[in-house]
């Protein structure tokens, strides 16, 4: 079990702290987001560049760079569109009557530049990746994508808790966007895919064969779907999921979660 502890907290704090880093950055004030942001750009370089060296290494350290970077690829999505740089061309909260079809296009406008950026990002992944023994960052990539899309869309369909206390100042209205709801028809459907593609992410740590770039890496990438998992729950399940970032959050106004 040793061989697994240390990939597995690896990926739980850097995970944490990452998360809070982000969330602290964000609702600073809003002058210092240019410089919060062109620091994380810098990084993004950074990271682009580790992931093209890793693609070739594969080794316990090839994963781990790996893993690292395709986070902070990542971060630099999360912060694109929480600082509002990278967002979509709707800016301004949903019409309360708009049902169906006519929401989801509304919604689907407030990050539509967003998803966009991602799309690249994926693609300048596998390009750097392509060819080589080591697609970690690929894989870990996908998925934050793949569990960032099905956290937005339970969102919109309806869950039991908003966390709209995540969003900065600036970006209010997309709590318009928010439903409250004991459940929907994706959630079901949503846990139990994610759960079997962490069996799959982790079978190749678990082998009797695996080796150490295996072993380290799978278990990071099946750590960190894990957590995504963990962080759908918060969506149904009354858990204070608010306080493992408390740091980064600013103090929490009367109504903060409220949602139409």
């Amino acid at each position: 079990m040793s061989d697994y502890a240390a990939p597995i907290l690896y990926a739980v704090v850097i995970w944490w702290f990452l998360t809070g880093a982000i969330l602290w950055l964000n609702h600073r004030p809003r002058r210092t987001h240019a410089w919060s942001f062109g620091a994380t750009t810098v990084a993004l370089f950074g990271a682009l560049w580790v992931i093209a060296w890793s693609a070739t290494q594969e080794s316990e350290a090839g994963a781990y760079a790996a893993f690292t970077a395709a986070l902070i690829v990542w971060g630099w999505q999360e912060m694109a569109f929480y600082m509002g740089y990278v967002a979509g061309p709707r800016r301004t909260p949903g019409i309360p009557t708009d049902r169906g079809l006519a929401r989801f296009g509304a919604a689907a406008a407030t990050n539509l530049w967003h998803e966009a950026a991602i799309i690249l990002g994926f693609a300048a992944i596998a390009w750097l990746t392509a060819g080589g023994p080591n697609r970690m960052a690929l894989w870990t990539y996908l998925v934050l994508w793949g569990m960032n899309l099905s956290a937005r869309l339970n969102l919109f369909l309806g869950v039991r808790n908003l966390h709209a206390e995540f969003l900065p100042e600036h970006l209010r209205y997309l709590g318009s966007f928010f439903r409250r709801a004991p459940m929907n028809a994706l959630f079901p459907v949503a846990m139990i895919l994610a759960t079997g593609f962490l069996l799959v992410l982790l079978h190749p740590a678990v082998t009797e064969s695996a080796s150490a770039f295996k072993r380290s890496g799978h278990t990071m990438m099946a750590t960190l779907m894990a957590l995504a998992i963990l962080e759908h729950g918060f969506l149904m399940l009354p858990l204070p999921s608010a306080a493992l970032w408390g740091w980064g959050l600013p103090a929490r106004r009367p109504g903060a979660d409220a949602a139409p």
